[in-house]
């Protein structure tokens, strides 16, 4: 297959993918999140407001990004015009749409400055902060006490960076960049360079220490993304730390990675755990994107592990546009055993990861 017909045929598997995005639903019920106030949140369709939708924001303004396709941009813009309109509670997850926002009100498609104004401000200043000041992992259902997860880097903390540059307001930059630190001292595991789920104060422990898929996904994904918004340049202190860190996660990435498909187990150094394809997409996606920022030499290694990641996602996407192999929403768990068993299912989250490797995968072919 010549590169001409590679890029068609990509363009045609990412817009199947889009569409499927907004066409996911629920049909048994089985994961609508019911809330202590009455309310019903949809984890799974397209209509609702949590973190599942908020990374399929960002993979659709990135597809924009590189292609000039309007139909994701109008897509975005008609989920906020929705939504903002009918607003939901603040937490961590439901922080992760602003990342967007932000980007969108920058290239004045639409007016978000209150939403901005008022989001950043709760995370700034009336979020619930862990010891030593990091943003407790609250959600919809729980308040997580004193906990530190991965997930936090992604779903708050590009956000607030994000926002803090739009606005001109150097601390939330500051603050986030204190985040990544901080997160990276309680949540990374120097014996394997891979990352923990989560990290709780209380009892100071890494609870199950599952070296979890999907959460050291968002790592992947966030660093490269977080160096690139901040634009650090090669001698800055934080860089330099944040790359090294990175490394050594996709070096230990490289040795785990299934040789057969290409994809990476949901309990990374876990054989007997299921092949999980949304922690691929996000791996192929940071890989990817760190090569071409030139934050990772470019060894034959990592290029080869980054194509086997798209081939892997490739193979698990149906041909209506479904990623398949992809895990349900999945707390911090005290044991392994329970990772184990969170039902695979198609989620926006799934799509939208997708959607970010194979549109990353895009531009290396240009």
């Amino acid at each position: 297959m010549s590169t001409v017909q590679e890029k068609t045929a990509l363009l045609q598997t990412i817009r199947s993918l889009i569409h499927c995005l907004v066409e996911i639903k629920d049909e048994t019920g089985q994961f609508l999140m019911p809330l202590a106030d009455g309310r019903v949140i949809d984890t799974k369709g397209w209509n609702d407001w949590e973190w599942t939708h908020g990374v399929g924001l960002y993979g659709l303004l990135k597809f924009h990004e590189a292609t000039g396709d309007e139909y994701p941009l109008e897509v975005a813009l008609k989920w906020f015009k929705e939504r903002f309109e009918v607003g939901t509670t603040k937490n961590v997850n439901t922080m992760s749409p602003l990342l967007t926002a932000a980007y969108l009100h920058e290239s004045r498609h639409a007016n978000y400055l209150p939403h901005l104004e008022s989001w950043a401000d709760w995370v700034m200043y009336e979020m619930p902060r862990t010891a030593e000041g990091g943003l407790q992992h609250m959600t919809y259902l729980e308040d997580h006490y004193q906990q530190l997860w991965d997930d936090t880097l992604m779903m708050s903390v590009l956000p607030l960076a994000k926002i803090g540059l739009v606005l001109n307001k150097p601390e939330y930059v500051e603050d986030a960049k204190r985040q990544f630190m901080l997160h990276a001292k309680y949540l990374a595991d120097p014996v394997t360079g891979l990352w923990f789920h989560g990290w709780t104060f209380e009892g100071r422990n890494h609870f199950g220490r599952a070296l979890w898929g999907r959460g050291n996904c968002w790592i992947t994904v966030s660093i490269p993304d977080f160096i690139d918004l901040l634009q650090l340049g090669p001698q800055d202190g934080l860089r330099l730390f944040l790359v090294t860190t990175l490394t050594a996660q996709i070096d230990a990435l490289v040795k785990y990675q299934d040789e057969k498909t290409g994809l990476w187990h949901t309990i990374l150094d876990d054989p007997t755990s299921y092949l999980e394809a949304s922690a691929t997409a996000g791996f192929a996606y940071g890989i990817l994107k760190s090569l071409r920022l030139r934050l990772i030499p470019r060894k034959d290694e990592y290029v080869k592990a980054a194509k086997k990641a798209v081939q892997g996602v490739l193979a698990n996407i149906s041909k209506d546009g479904e990623l398949q192999q992809v895990s349900f929403g999945t707390p911090v768990f005290k044991t392994i055993e329970e990772y184990k068993q969170i039902p695979l299912t198609s989620m926006p989250y799934g799509q939208s990861l997708a959607l970010l490797a194979l549109t990353e995968y895009y531009r290396s072919l240009l």
